[in-house]
């Protein structure tokens, strides 16, 4: 018992299985690789273009070509910096840096960004391919013993190419060697993850010559939505006990007080008053636990997230696919956010949509809880037209999260929400 409530806290959990401490983390690096390799591709691009600049600056080519080398550095840049925050912790990024070729030659931010270029266009594009390579030579070989009898000679080799297999025992060789490429995976693709992350996290982050009196104003807005979305949600528990649950216990007193002055000479009327006396508490009770779900659901602390979702979509008035992966349990503040996020979408949904069927997506990876809720409704959905997407900006912004919302006219329409799984 002691083991399940530190996992419910949040804290390290007991007993993790060889899925939970080794494959998990290898799948979510191979991912990882895998995405970097799309961005180091990109480096590439636009190291060759920085090096036509250099070589023909001279004759005044690449004077006219430095302003726009510049702006896409700094963009993949950025993008690099929420690449690398998706997987982990947010990459802090620095004022914006110049494009004009003289600044830019002393400014320290686009210094740091050209030394990440060059690693991430060599180092992160080997250890990245290596990512996306090492699963399908893995996967080949490992299959290997079942489908080379009907290959043509010249594909039944092994994904290195040494020879080709003519017998069962070299054909199990090679399946052999699948096994050594998984074992590989399992073991290094972690470490292959940081080693390509790890230029961008040093690089990439604001030095300490950056002014963060940007972040700080940033994060002291955060929290003053947090303490706006708190005050709103003192008012909306305040309302519902005083307009709901109050105004039926009253109606409990009076009911009570005209039944007991009956009783002796109207039995039957006493009775009925005890009837209507009853279900009126019986009401006043639904609706205590209605405002008590909605502080924090106890579905939440018995099934977790994956099962508070679950509940969600099964009483969502559309038709709703859920599609959770959430191995570890994040703070409960965050898994309250992540249900009355989703809450919130569905309700809109189900009332504004017009949509015939809806999607809900949880994924825990990196230290972060990915939340996607789309539809296939008419689209158009606005922040400013009483929807509750202020309210949910708001919750979302309390943890330093966030979140995108897709909605052009005619749908279809797909909110995306980021939270980190600790605060």
């Amino acid at each position: 018992m002691a083991i399940r409530e530190d996992a419910a806290a949040g804290g390290p959990r007991a007993g993790l299985g060889f899925k939970d401490t080794v494959v998990r983390p290898a799948t979510a690096a191979i991912r990882q690789l895998a995405s970097g390799l799309g961005s180091a591709l990109s480096a590439l691009f636009v190291l060759l273009w920085l090096v036509v600049t250099a070589v023909t600056g001279p004759i005044g080519v690449g004077l006219l070509m430095a302003p726009a080398v510049l702006r896409a550095l700094h963009a993949l840049a950025g993008r690099e910096r929420g690449r690398l925050g998706r997987w982990g912790p947010e990459v802090v990024a620095p004022e914006p840096p110049p494009t004009q070729l003289r600044l830019a030659l002393v400014d320290p931010t686009t210094r740091r960004e050209l030394r990440w270029l060059v690693r991430h266009a060599t180092l992160g594009f080997l250890l990245g391919l290596l990512g996306v390579l090492l699963p399908i030579s893995a996967l080949r070989d490992g299959t290997f013993p079942l489908w080379w009898r009907f290959a043509p000679e010249e594909v039944a080799t092994t994904s290195l190419g040494l020879g080709n297999v003519q017998s069962w025992p070299a054909a199990v060789a090679v399946g052999l060697l699948g096994l050594g490429w998984t074992a590989i995976i399992l073991g290094l693709a972690p470490g292959m993850a940081r080693l390509q992350a790890g230029p961008g996290r040093r690089l990439l982050v604001a030095g300490p010559e950056t002014d963060l009196s940007l972040r700080v104003a940033e994060l002291t807005a955060t929290r003053a939505a947090a303490l706006d979305a708190h005050a709103t949600e003192l008012r909306r528990i305040e309302r519902s006990l005083h307009d709901g649950t109050q105004n039926r216990l009253v109606s409990v007193t009076i009911l009570l007080g005209a039944a007991r002055r009956m009783v002796a000479r109207d039995p039957a009327d006493a009775e009925e008053l005890l009837e209507r006396a009853h279900s009126a508490a019986e009401q006043a009770l639904a609706e205590l636990r209605t405002v008590a779900r909605g502080i924090l659901p106890p579905v939440l602390a018995d099934r977790g997230l994956t099962g508070a979702l679950s509940g969600l979509a099964a009483n969502c008035a559309v038709p709703c696919r859920i599609d959770v992966d959430v191995p570890e349990r994040c703070a409960a503040s965050v898994e309250a956010t992540a249900y009355f996020v989703v809450a919130e979408a569905l309700t809109n949904i189900a009332k504004h949509s017009g949509a015939d069927h809806a999607t809900v997506t949880a994924r825990s990876r990196g230290g972060r809880l990915h939340l996607c809720v789309e539809d296939d409704g008419r689209g158009g959905a606005d922040e400013g037209g009483g929807s509750g997407l202020t309210g949910i900006r708001r919750r979302i912004a309390a943890h330093d999260g966030n979140l995108s919302l897709t909605s052009p006219s005619g749908g279809p329409t797909t909110l995306e929400v980021d939270l980190p799984c600790g605060s």
